[in-house]
């Protein structure tokens, strides 16, 4: 065991049904934070996450809301209403969407984070998707970063080739969640823009979210481990 904050380690309960969700997070005693994305969230709805804080855990809502900033807020305040600690909107929503999600959560609700591009995009994909190129990955996220700056968001979505570029423009003003972490050698399947914990760490990541490299290996409370071992230590595990 380790000396470390562990809820800096969000697991993603990215699983289909209620019943495998509560057993990972029975299993994995030393978590603390826990992610429930689109999948779980619509396959059991809202009580899962009064059944993650009945068991003291934090919840991390990814469901990354997109919408008029008026849907938005009513959503955000429908979340924060159900105990969250943190959830994700778009930064592409724009400034006005971002700063309602932030108003409706309060000071005393959960921190809102904004997605910059999803890991599983590359360069093509973005250049598709705004009309324009060549796109630069990097440049992308640190403007749409700077929306959520504008807005006064606490934090931002990014993979952890972006957190270095983040951190050097705005500092510490933005928490960085840093998804598409895989321990080494494990499948990054279809995330394109992954790393390590221990990049994540070297790179300057404030949270790091891990799915199945905690979640599908053999002993996922023996693996959260390792997992936490190498973001505190900005080491990779030992062979």
């Amino acid at each position: 065991m380790i000396d470390f904050p562990k809820d800096r380690i969000i697991v993603a309960l990215d699983v289909a049904a209620r019943k495998q969700a509560l057993e990972l997070v029975d299993t994995l005693e030393e978590g603390s934070f826990f992610k429930v994305g689109a999948q779980l969230f619509s396959e059991v709805g809202p009580s899962l996450l009064d059944e993650l804080r009945k068991r003291d855990k934090r919840v991390f809502l990814d469901l990354k809301f997109h919408d008029i900033p008026n849907t938005v807020a009513g959503a955000v305040r429908a979340a924060t209403r159900r105990g969250v600690q943190m959830l994700t909107v778009h930064a592409a929503g724009g400034e006005a969407m971002l700063r309602a999600a932030r108003e409706a959560a309060g000071p005393e609700g959960p921190d809102v984070v904004a997605v910059t591009l999803l890991t599983s995009l590359v360069s093509e994909d973005v250049e598709q998707v705004f009309g324009r190129s060549p796109v630069s990955l990097v440049d992308e996220v640190v403007r749409l970063a700077g929306l959520a700056v504008a807005a006064q968001l606490p934090g931002v979505v990014a993979s952890p080739t972006e957190v270095k570029s983040i951190k050097r423009s705005y500092g510490d003003v933005l928490k960085v969640v840093t998804p598409g972490i895989r321990l080494p050698g494990d499948d990054p399947a279809d995330q394109s823009r992954y790393a390590t914990p221990a990049d994540a760490a070297r790179a300057g990541a404030n949270f790091i979210v891990v799915g199945r490299s905690i979640t599908a290996a053999k002993d996922p409370a023996a693996a959260f481990e390792a997992v936490a071992q190498s973001f505190a230590t900005g080491r990779n595990p030992e062979a």
